[in-house]
């Protein structure tokens, strides 16, 4: 848990200049390389919950970084897509991204972060499983 929040911590760190926080970085990131989607496919593909992502939306729709734009497909329920803005502001997103990839992985070899990933994916399987019994 340290180490997460010290992860977090280096990005909202880097990301302050642009006046993003993590969350509202890593959706707009994700709406720019996804095209427009509902808040519900967001929140699922972020892990996010559907408030969250609501709240988050609503503060980078303050800023025209996104916009929510009528589904044509069900008129019940919204698009969220980047703006013009917020395209734009996407690249010194994704830019931050990768100079911290790069320090983060400094001194760790390739092989080391494929066995970290298997071993993450395996902590998230059995996350899973214990979180569908204890719901369930």
């Amino acid at each position: 848990m340290k180490t997460a929040r010290a992860i977090r911590q280096a990005y909202e760190t880097r990301l302050a200049p642009l006046e993003l926080n993590l969350s509202q970085a890593s959706l707009l990131g994700f709406l720019n390389d996804s095209g427009p989607l509902t808040q519900t496919q967001i929140a699922g593909s972020l892990g996010l919950g559907r408030a969250a992502t609501g709240s988050i939306v609503d503060a980078l729709e303050r800023r025209g970084l996104v916009e929510r734009r009528p589904n044509p497909r069900d008129r019940r329920v919204w698009l969220v897509a980047a703006t013009p803005a917020g395209a734009e502001l996407a690249e010194p997103v994704l830019e931050i991204d990768r100079a911290l990839r790069g320090d983060l992985r400094a001194g760790i070899t390739r092989r080391e972060r494929q066995l970290l990933a298997e071993l993450l994916v395996r902590l998230q399987s059995n996350l899973s499983g214990i979180l569908d019994d204890e719901i369930g």
